[in-house]
């Protein structure tokens, strides 16, 4: 997933609660970099910087925007747009390391600072949004624009995007409107903030302590050699210790021959933040759902799902639903196939077909093995992380040109961490990769793709170079053993390391047209995943970690052959997700203050039909994608789904040429797609590259939904 960091625009104002910094010689936020690259330099920052380095962003950022409007010269693009679109620059950059730093190596002091910080920046970025004065500028531009022919494309793009971001953010309400308004984004940053830090507490406090071999039945002995390491690590000597990362949750789920044990492991997991205890996160999201719907109305919409949409490809929660409607039924049919044969099987062994959701995993692998002599620890071997990393080295290459060299001289914000400079094909410096590979309790769980720092031109012409940065929580090294993952595990290398390539390649003229809206911004991530089950590639890449051979024939069209299998339940736990948060973004005031966020969610599962047996992917308490940010991926979690049609699509570009190393249609990829950000309408940048709009077809056919 693309993690989009809190930083709350860049055109923040505010407040001098936060601490003000006596020196900038004794803070290394406050001096230029003398690291590597400019680098931020993680071994010299501590907790305290960062309140005195965001104080000083703000009143920088107080300064830039205060020129700004005692500008006496009418209106322009160079006098208010321009300088709008660069300012902030500090406050974005002292934030990105803070949040990233929260995100993957957090500890108390990250968290209080986040705490103590949030109200402050919440102000800070409405106190930009809602100046009378600074937008009273920023219209007169966006009004005269009309008439005025001499700017480019991209400057009447930046123009109408910084338009509707004051409007998007209150900018046309009346004074006490506004007031409400801040009140609600001040509310807002701080339930996002105990979402997110409850989610951390339940991960990491629910554990499985076993002591007796015979609960081990069925585990492979990598998983069991796993679990007593964790288990030393916590002080349990001699047992074996199973969590609710997935790392350790999976193996578990799928190999485990003990039902009670897969149940109880799985409760920990599907229980967090509903366990009617400190961490509790249910009227946290009753919370956040009726202060969205209550900020959407302010700004005129109906409701939140069509104030996030409205920026977004799909424009309408009716188009949404349209989309995920065409594929349920699909979906859930192929679904309750899968479990017929689940039930046959767990009928034969048990002598009854009764599953639960915990049994899933475990009986939908003996059906694979089954039916195609294949289980996940036949490819392990084949997929150490140092194999799929230079698999994925070696197809950025194929694809694009580029190279990647590994810097030890880089300050890094965690022992684990992997630097490498991104090379051009002429030896150009394209940005730094930083890699952070394996879960922690300072973590948060999942993968990501963020950065320290995006691409950007200075006001001298300079290029500022991107740093990009990849988390993830794979499998660990085992004393001599390698990471080896599972396949799941290197699709998700291969996902998150096409969102670092969108953040490499992006190659925009303005700040504010780097992003992309959030149904676009999968399309780059999930066309990566293709090529690491391709055939081909995986004769490449996929090579055994103690021999070096390359994974067998017989191997590959063993997962080829099985390449649909258990899509039903993959496709209908991502949907239910989907529509789950869309039910909760489209309720309208009279409906948005939820009693019973438990009976909220069953309802809406019980509505589309979703079987017992299959969960949505993520449940209200854990849907940190929706409830773990002030915006995040609410109203949006479709994206996945919507930007799959597109990257099925846009695949089959290639694979229409018999090449999918096609250099060609690669740089038409890069420079149509990846290097463009949002300086164009998302469709048009699509178009532009396939020279037509997607069909669903394609999806169908990667889904084996046909």
């Amino acid at each position: 997933m693309k993690r989009y960091k809190l930083i709350l625009f860049t055109l923040t104002a505010a407040s001098a609660m936060l601490t003000q910094c006596t020196s900038t010689t004794d803070n290394p936020l406050l001096k230029p970099y003398d690291t590597p690259f400019g680098v931020p330099p993680f071994d010299q920052i501590r907790v305290e910087h960062f309140e005195p380095a965001i104080a000083e962003g703000i009143r920088q950022n107080l300064a830039e925007v205060q020129a700004i409007i005692d500008c006496p010269d009418a209106p322009t693009f160079d006098n208010v747009i321009l300088p709008l679109d660069n300012s902030g620059r500090l406050l974005q950059e002292v934030l990105g390391i803070l949040e990233n730093i929260d995100a993957a190596n957090t500890n108390a002091g990250i968290q209080g600072v986040l705490k103590s910080t949030a109200s402050a920046l919440a102000k800070h970025s409405d106190d930009i949004r809602m100046n009378p004065a600074l937008f009273a500028k920023v219209k007169a531009v966006y009004d005269g624009m009309v008439g005025n022919p001499s700017y480019t494309p991209e400057q009447r793009l930046l123009i109408e995007k910084k338009y509707n971001s004051f409007v998007r953010g209150g900018a046309n309400l009346s004074a006490e409107q506004q007031e409400q308004l801040r009140a609600v984004n001040q509310e807002l940053s701080m339930l996002a903030l105990r979402f997110s830090e409850n989610l951390l507490a339940e991960n990491n406090s629910f554990q499985m302590v076993l002591d007796s071999a015979a609960d081990l039945q069925g585990l492979p002995e990598s998983v069991c050699a796993m679990a007593a390491e964790e288990a030393a690590a916590k002080g349990f000597e001699g047992k074996w210790l199973f969590n609710i990362y997935k790392t350790s949750l999976l193996p578990f789920l799928t190999h485990s021959q003990c039902p009670d044990l897969r149940a109880k492991l799985y409760s920990g997991y599907y229980m967090k933040g509903d366990n009617n205890n400190a961490n509790d996160n249910k009227d946290i999201v009753a919370q956040i759902v009726r202060l969205r719907q209550q900020r959407a109305q302010l700004l005129g919409f109906p409701t939140h799902a069509h104030y996030v949409l409205d920026v977004n490809m799909a424009k309408t929660p009716e188009a949404v639903y349209n989309l995920l409607n065409q594929i349920w039924p699909r979906a859930l049919n192929l679904a309750k196939q899968e479990l017929a044969d689940i039930r046959t099987l767990a009928k034969a062994e048990t002598g009854s077909d009764q599953v639960q959701a915990a049994d899933w995993w475990y009986y939908a692998e003996k059906v694979r093995k089954q039916r195609y002599d294949l289980d996940e620890e036949m490819i392990r071997p084949y997929l150490s992380l140092d194999a799929v990393k230079n698999g994925i080295f070696d197809l950025s290459n194929r694809l694009y040109g580029i190279s990647f060299k590994q810097l030890s001289n880089i300050p890094i914000y965690h022992p684990e961490v992997q630097v490498y400079e991104v090379l051009e094909a002429d030896g150009k410096h394209l940005g730094l990769l930083y890699l952070d590979f394996f879960p922690r309790e300072s973590e948060s769980v999942g993968a990501w793709c963020t950065s320290f720092r995006d691409q950007r031109y200075n006001p001298d012409g300079s290029k500022q170079t991107p740093i990009v940065s990849i988390v993830c929580n794979f499998t660990k090294p085992m004393g001599s053993t390698p990471s080896l993952l599972t396949f799941d595990e290197a699709e998700t290398f291969f996902h998150e390391f096409g969102h670092a390539l969108h953040g490499l390649f992006r190659d925009v003229p303005y700040v504010g047209l780097s992003g992309v809206p959030r149904d676009f911004v999968e399309l780059p991530s999930q066309i990566m995943e293709h090529w690491a089950g391709d055939p081909k590639f995986l004769k490449l890449y996929a090579l055994h970690y103690q021999t070096g051979q390359p994974i067998p024939d017989d191997l590959i069209q063993k997962m080829a052959a099985s390449g649909h299998f258990n899509q039903g339940f993959r496709t209908t736990e991502l949907m239910a997700a989907s529509l789950l948060d869309m039910d909760y973004h489209t309720l309208e005031a009279a409906n948005a203050s939820i009693a019973n966020v438990v009976a909220f969610e069953r309802s809406a599962m019980e509505r589309i039909g979703l079987v017992p047996e299959i969960l949505p992917r993520y449940r209200s308490t854990y849907f940190s994608h929706i409830f773990g940010s002030v915006m995040g991926y609410s109203s949006g979690y479709y994206s996945y789904t919507w930007s799959e049609v597109l990257d099925a699509d846009a695949y089959e570009a290639f694979v229409e040429t018999g090449d999918i190393f096609n250099r060609e249609v690669a740089a038409r990829f890069r420079s149509c797609v990846l290097s463009k950000g949002g300086s164009k309408d998302a469709m048009q940048l699509y178009v532009d590259f396939r020279g037509k709009e997607p069909g669903l077809e394609p999806y169908f056919k990667n889904r084996g939904l046909e």
